[in-house]
């Protein structure tokens, strides 16, 4: 099947990260040849003093290693030497705002080259641009730290490979992310090891990951957009995070996902907007996880569930216009479906209660053959699927594991989810048509039988 492929592309892609994830050396004060013109400033500088930067181009490398407040009046420029990070912070308590900060495309990767690196605590970086720079802006062991109100965009041209994270968080307790925007690089927020964190009102677009997140516990995502990833959004081997008012959309390449969770428990998403990906929800090793009052609409699969995955629940969550509602990988799942609404949940509400009559089967003949055959995609938007899948309900042939929505909704909940979201377009392939064609002659004579089948039923309940 196709999920454990995708699943396989995730966890090779993660474990190369943790290998560069912090380089064992952090970078020094830089030689005297590369240092900027403002260094004598903040050598000279009285610990909690102020110093004004006024506009214009300063080329050099910044070392902090005093707590000062460095100021730019004017959005001064900061060009780095090309030879490792552009602003180093080393000391505790520094705040750093209102620069454009240049790291001329150059540094190393495995040196964690940056824009801005912080290595001490406490550190505010504020209203700052950074281009052209390996990573934007990193804190490692920097506990208590903020970076608020930031641009940042990677290096043009270079691959993913070749890029660090917009946003990189390492060993840090306590920080906070707060109204970033985060463009072409390679993951857009990258968290290990650092709990207790706040990341609120970021917007992290057109990158590999929108965020990447591994052994970082108790943290709080709320009004985030991870939009147009490569790969998707990922998380692994954390505990009791919540999710709430974010959006995961546009995540549409071969292995995207919208939200991924590889052994992560006591997870609570709920108010989500989930939209227009490959595959919405991926769960593979996680437990006890809440998914509540979120918007999954417009994906291929709205949620691929590994059996490994357990004591998960999902309530009063909206599924809408996707192509199937759930892959299952593997003999088993004690996964609990209840008071959600499904866009394709046909059967009626005849009592007016507002929960249909009868429980909705997650699972249909079509959705196997997509499971084992990657190439029924390109028939999955058409009349054929609905065919093949009506027949199966009227002449089942197969027996996959039964799960259903006990008592799902007739109509579509009112949601606290955001309402940004602008529908994609649907596109349909040329031989998706022909195969369309072909299977619909297939499945034309189950497909009128059931329908007839229904009508008596119907009668008979009325």
């Amino acid at each position: 099947m196709l999920a454990p492929v995708l699943f396989a592309l995730f966890v090779a892609q993660g474990q190369g990260d943790m290998a560069v994830s912090a380089s064992t050396t952090l970078e020094q004060r830089p030689a005297a040849a590369r240092l900027s013109p403002l260094q004598p400033r903040v050598d000279a500088a009285a610990p909690g003093s102020v110093i004004d930067v006024a506009a214009g181009t300063y080329t050099g490398d910044l070392y902090i290693d005093r707590p000062v407040r460095l100021v730019g009046h004017g959005r001064p420029l900061l060009v780095g030497s090309g030879s490792g990070s552009v602003v180093l912070v080393r000391a505790a308590d520094v705040v750093v705002e209102g620069f454009d900060i240049d790291g001329r495309a150059g540094g190393d990767l495995g040196r964690d080259s940056s824009g801005i690196h912080i290595a001490a605590p406490r550190a505010i970086i504020r209203d700052c641009r950074v281009r052209n720079s390996i990573f934007g802006i990193y804190l490692r062991e920097a506990n208590g730290s903020r970076v608020e109100r930031c641009r940042i965009d990677g290096i043009p041209g270079k691959s993913p490979g070749e890029k660090g994270s917009g946003l990189h968080v390492w060993n840090t307790d306590g920080f906070e992310l707060l109204h970033n925007e985060i463009v072409d690089v390679r993951d857009g927020i990258y968290i290990q090891s650092s709990p207790h964190g706040v990341v609120r009102g970021n917007v992290a677009r057109d990158l590999r990951y929108g965020l990447h997140y591994m052994y970082s516990d108790d943290n709080t995502f709320e009004d985030n957009v991870f939009e147009n990833g490569a790969a998707g959004t990922t998380l692994m081997y954390s505990r009791r995070i919540t999710f709430r008012h974010n959006q995961f959309i546009h995540n549409r390449g071969f292995a995207s996902v919208g939200l991924l969770f590889k052994n992560c428990d006591d997870i609570v998403a709920e108010s989500n907007l989930i939209a227009d990906n490959a595959r919405g929800i991926f769960l593979e090793g996680s437990s006890r996880n809440v998914f509540r009052g979120n918007l999954i609409a417009a994906s291929d699969i709205a949620i691929v569930l590994y059996d490994s995955t357990s004591d998960t629940r999902f309530t009063g969550n909206s599924f809408v216009g996707n192509l199937t509602p759930l892959s299952l990988s593997g003999r088993r799942t004690d996964t609990i479906f209840a008071d959600n609404y499904w866009s394709g949940n046909e059967s009626p509400d005849l009592d007016g209660d507002g929960r249909s009559d009868q429980p909705y089967r997650l699972s249909s003949l079509f959705d196997h053959l997509r499971g084992n055959l990657t190439a029924a995609d390109l028939v999955s938007r058409s009349l054929a699927a609905s065919a093949v899948a009506a027949a199966e309900q009227a002449l089942p042939v197969l027996d996959p594991i039964p799960v259903v929505d006990a008592s799902p909704r007739s109509h579509p909940p009112v949601l606290d989810v955001p309402t940004e979201w602008r529908n994609a377009e649907v596109r349909r392939a040329p031989i998706g048509l022909l195969a369309s064609a072909a299977l619909t002659l297939v499945g034309a004579l189950p497909f009128a039988a059931g329908r007839r089948r229904r009508v008596v039923l119907s009668g008979a309940h009325a």
